[in-house]
């Protein structure tokens, strides 16, 4: 046999190259772990609101309205929050409606009462909760008092400025007593103070009252008038009945004036609730300020509610969003509760980021080197594997030319352990392997010999 087929081992001929860390093995194994991060926290990103905004609107209703003060007892309690609250006065709660529902018209919130919307008009809009009740008061002239609605049949009647849910009710509760504008009763779009002026001055026989068209000194100045009387609803239970969004109000005797025993009767009175829609991307954190002032402005007991009745999430025409379910149910989340609302904000969208880099980033990083060790480790395994093969075929007694061909597949693998970038941390692993590329070698020579 020739002498090339079984030459000594040269021990120089490994040149293996020793480096401190093997750059391109931690590369391929850190690139999963960064790239799956990198998207991780950019789904955070797309999925985190931004920050709140510092400044919001809302159409409230005409001048001195319950609607309107109750807008300006809002933005005192906004502004300590450092959110702006703008006030566009309406003409009231359909007006608010209306605006709400065009997307040209730039408004975030609003009172709308129950039983205006139609389904068209609450499918883009939810509700944060009723805040509270909104009590129809009907004051008259008359010798003696009315029990029906239908006893002002051909009465000169104010219902209320056009665009207002007082007009919206008046109409609907008067067509359900046989009333409309085209028989004898008059019905004059009269609201708020023009409509009491025009009872007082006897240019109406009757006037239809609620919170987003009147004010309470314009109440309680018509309680006080001699000749005039507020109406008592003696079918309120009927109407609450009929119309799921009214309720039946009562109105103990003496309790407006102890002392005039005003009224002399129980008075029963009805109403819809005032609710707070929104337009769906309302931020989170201003959602809850909202319920919060409204907690804080209509939270306590007064002459129609017990203390904590309000704010409410009544569903009726409009669903309750999911941010004011979720406060209703649970209150303000853990940052909001005990940091200032900036600070909380700024916070709860930091903690959006930090989790995917917690939950993948941190524990994939941990992993780094294990998987480091085990590419390094995999790769001196598969040389192994191909010298086992090699030695396999050696114990089976091969002919002189399959000796050759042997050795030409073991200067093939040495020639690619010579070509290795070996991590210092592995040498011990490689100079085995290479003692058994020797030990594996002298068994072809002795083999090649014996031929």
């Amino acid at each position: 046999m020739p002498e090339n087929n079984a030459r000594k081992f040269n021990p120089l001929r490994f040149r293996v190259k020793i480096v401190n860390v093997s750059w391109r093995d931690l590369a391929v194994t850190l690139g999963p772990i960064l790239l799956v991060s990198a998207a991780a926290i950019w789904v955070a990103f797309h999925f985190v609101r931004p920050a709140p905004p510092d400044m919001i609107s809302i159409t409230s209703g005409p001048e001195n309205s319950t609607f309107q003060t109750t807008a300006e007892q809002y933005r005192k309690i906004l502004a300590r929050n450092g959110v702006k609250l703008e006030i566009l006065p309406s003409q009231g709660a359909l007006e608010n409606l209306t605006r709400l529902n065009d997307p040209n018209f730039q408004v975030d919130v609003g009172f709308v009462q129950g039983g205006l919307a139609n389904a068209e008009q609450t499918n883009d809009l939810v509700s944060l909760g009723s805040v509270f009740y909104e009590p129809l008061a009907v004051f008259y002239r008359s010798a003696k008092p009315l029990s029906r609605l239908s006893e002002l049949h051909g009465k000169r009647l104010a219902v209320g400025h056009e665009g207002g849910g007082t007009h919206a009710l008046a109409l609907i509760l008067l067509k359900a007593n046989g009333i409309d504008a085209h028989g004898p009763t008059k019905l004059l779009n009269l609201g708020g103070e023009d409509a009491a002026q025009a009872l007082l001055k006897h240019k109406v026989d009757a006037a239809f009252l609620m919170g987003d068209s009147a004010s309470p000194p314009i109440m309680r100045k018509l309680l006080h008038t001699p000749g005039l009387r507020l109406f008592d609803f003696a079918q309120a239970e009927a109407y609450a009945r009929r119309y799921r969004y009214l309720s039946k109000l009562e109105i103990p005797m003496g309790s407006l004036d102890f002392g005039k025993n005003m009224p002399r009767k129980d008075l029963s009175l009805i109403g819809p609730t005032a609710e707070l829609v929104a337009r769906p991307d309302l931020h989170p954190a201003v959602s809850d300020l909202l319920i919060e002032a409204a907690r804080e402005v209509h939270g306590r007991a007064t002459l129609l509610q017990k203390a904590g009745e309000f704010p409410a999430p009544l569903e009726h025409e409009f669903r309750i969003s999911d941010d004011a379910a979720r406060y209703y149910k649970s209150g303000k989340s853990f940052l909001y509760r005990y940091l200032p609302f900036w600070l909380a904000s700024l916070a709860d969208r930091t903690l959006v980021v930090l989790v995917p880099i917690i939950v993948v980033l941190i524990p994939g990083m941990r992993m780094v080197p294990a998987l480091y060790r085990w590419r390094i480790r995999s790769r001196i395994y598969e040389h192994y594997g191909e010298l086992l093969a090699l030695e396999r075929d050696t114990l089976a007694q091969p002919e002189p030319g399959q000796r050759t061909e042997l050795l030409k597949r073991l200067d093939d693998i040495e020639k690619r352990v010579n070509e290795s970038r070996i991590p210092l941390s592995f040498a011990d692993q490689f100079y085995v392997l290479r003692q058994h590329i020797i030990f594996v070698r002298e068994r072809l020579a002795a083999g090649t010999a014996g031929s």
